[in-house]
């Protein structure tokens, strides 16, 4: 017998850690009955049904989520056309809610596991491995009803939802009882099937607040693994030098003491090669959570922290407690510090939140200058508060996954779509990290940041101009012409920036066409690299190599204009003298990964 526990991932460097749950829980007895499969939202429905008739699987389990129905409910329309005899499954937080809506939409499927999986999938596998093989055969027999007491024994088991019945809701697992899921299975302890994608991990459920949006909210009471079990399972990650772990635990910051052994441990056994992903609530960090996070290696730790709006009449209705000032003068610290990779969360289509108003919520954020500024839109997802007074705010919502706002008495649709925009241009040139020279600097010529992404948008939608752009550098030269148009009196100075950032990033093999012509400056440039083969100043871990060799490897750079993040740019003026830069591409920051430069004296 076989249980084919089903994913279907965002993108393939994603893993399902749900359905790997469910497999180490199951038990060694039964874990030869199960089978996984995962697959991605980007692959055809045709060739995953393939796959899925080659496996011909007894039973087939799918994990759902918003990312994911779409496709699912494809594959289920035709699934009993090529495995008749198949029984089919649902769970995931997709499904968990309005279930016996779903049963009576999707009449192929057997029933839904809603809710926490664990406990419910182990008995119902053991429903299926005990059953006689005959018994299963006169199941699938299209003129035999389904054989006395098998629905009973369905029914009887809590967390089942059955179009016959739903059984009483499960209590929470208790998650020292779940097995490590990277060291279960038939491969045994080996990480093979995580290859080259991110590892998920948990080190407790629930959360301590009840923010409306959130399908969090619903499970309120906090529950951690025991601290021991969680230092040794980390280690496991240190020990196989694993690139990043992403804990998914909600507000993982929420108990003090479990959040501080933790970040301690990771510090005191730091293998200098992984990074360790946390959301959190920044105004709850303590001065030792600060103190401890600032002296971790550069790198070591990512923070996610949601801000979602600044707006008071908005953060009460939403039901989301939390202190502005203090949020700011923690990331203030974090950022000073420049050992943390810090994320900021801003959600648009919240209730009370205006245009003007998500406007103002943009602005504070960005002026905490997070690495990354991520611009959501409200998803209205089955079970949260949010759904169920949308009539009220009038909040009008896709109708298919992901249910994402299109607009509510606050904010209209042609505003949301204009977000739209600038949430793109964000990601383009803010959130890719490729610009941190230029865009101060541009930001001076407008009244806010948010202004000025607005008219970038909108540079960009009158020019019609892609944002999936193949060539990197192209971003590079319409953010020059859309700077030149707005102060064409500063166009060589944008040109230095730009060109400054560049070679921070990349050691080109091609020279962009934006970049000024630097062909005149060779000569000294060759000079210099000749000195540093002779007498080592600034390239000194590179004695092995010749001066041509260390040429391509390193970058040196004129500039006439302040192009430090120090030097003050209000006007931008020109030098009489130029400045050399040099590019180090092996010494590169850890938290934002531009490279190493460094003002080379006149000699």
């Amino acid at each position: 017998m076989q249980f084919l526990l089903t994913a279907v991932n965002a993108k393939y460097i994603h893993s399902n850690p749900a359905i790997y749950s469910l497999r180490a829980y199951a038990g060694e007895e039964l874990q030869p009955c199960i089978a996984l499969a995962e697959y991605t939202i980007n692959q055809r429905p045709e060739d995953i049904l393939e796959d899925l008739y080659k496996r011909q699987p007894e039973v087939i389990g799918f994990s759902c989520y918003i990312w994911n129905w779409r496709l699912i409910t494809e594959l289920l329309a035709e699934l009993p056309k090529i495995l008749p005899h198949t029984d089919l499954w649902l769970g995931g937080p997709e499904v968990s809610f309005e279930s016996e809506k779903l049963l009576q939409e999707y009449p192929m499927v057997k029933g839904i596991m809603a809710g926490e999986g664990e406990e419910t999938f182990r008995e119902l596998l053991a429903f299926y491995a005990q059953r006689a093989p005959r018994a299963r055969a006169e199941e699938k027999n299209a003129l035999c009803p389904t054989v006395q007491g098998s629905t009973e024994k369905l029914a009887a088991i809590r967390g089942l939802v059955l179009r016959e019945g739903s059984a009483h809701e499960r209590a929470p697992v208790d998650l020292n009882r779940i097995p490590f899921l990277y060291t279960c299975g038939a491969e045994g302890h080996t990480l093979q099937e995580f290859e080259n994608r991110i590892l998920y991990y948990e080190t407790g459920r629930g959360c301590p607040f009840r923010c409306s949006y959130c399908l969090s909210s619903v499970d309120k009471k906090v529950r951690l693994k025991n601290l021991e079990t969680v230092k040794k399972e980390l280690q496991f990650f240190l020990d196989h030098k694993v690139h990043q772990v992403k804990l998914i635990d909600r507000t993982f910051n929420c108990n003090h003491d479990h959040a501080m052994a933790v970040w301690q441990y990771i510090k005191d056994h730091d293998n200098g090669v992984t990074n360790f992903h946390f959301e959190i609530a920044a105004d709850l960090l303590r001065e030792d959570e600060l103190a401890l996070l600032n002296s971790m290696r550069p790198g070591l730790v990512q923070l996610e922290i949601g801000v979602q709006s600044v707006n008071p009449g908005t953060l009460k209705e939403i039901n989301r407690p939390g202190n502005l000032e203090l949020l700011q003068r923690n990331v203030k610290i974090l950022r000073e510090g420049h050992k943390v990779h810090i994320h900021l969360d801003l959600i648009a289509g919240l209730p009370f939140e205006d245009y003007e108003s998500f406007k103002n919520s943009f602005n504070v954020v960005y002026m905490m200058k997070p690495h990354q500024l991520q611009l959501g839109f409200l998803k209205v997802l089955k079970g949260t508060q949010i759904r169920e007074k949308a009539e009220s705010y009038g909040l009008v919502y896709q109708n298919n996954p992901p249910y994402e706002v299109l607009y509510t008495k606050w904010i209209s649709y042609e505003e949301i779509r204009r977000l739209k925009g600038i949430e793109e241009m964000v990601e383009l040139y803010y959130n890719s990290g490729q610009f941190t020279a230029v865009l101060p600097a541009l930001g001076q010529d407008f009244s806010d940041p948010f202004t000025f992404f607005e008219k970038l948008a909108d540079y960009y939608e009158e020019k019609g101009y892609t944002t999936a752009s193949p060539a990197r550098s192209r971003r590079y030269q319409i953010l020059l012409e859309f700077a030149a148009g707005e102060r064409p009196e500063k166009e060589e100075a944008y040109r230095e920036l730009l060109t400054f950032d560049y070679y921070r990033r990349e050691n080109a093999k091609s020279r962009p066409d934006f970049c000024r012509d630097n062909s005149g400056w060779r000569e000294k440039i060759w000079d210099f690299y000749q000195q540093e083969e002779k007498k080592p100043q600034f390239l000194k871990e590179y004695r092995e190599f010749h001066a041509r060799q260390t040429m391509k490897m390193t970058h040196v750079e004129v500039f006439f204009y302040p192009v430090w993040e120090n030097e003050k740019r209000d006007d931008l003026q020109r030098r009489r003298e130029p400045q050399f830069v040099l590019f180090d591409y092996r010494k590169r920051d850890a938290v934002t990964g531009n490279a190493s430069v460094t003002l080379i004296p006149r000699r």
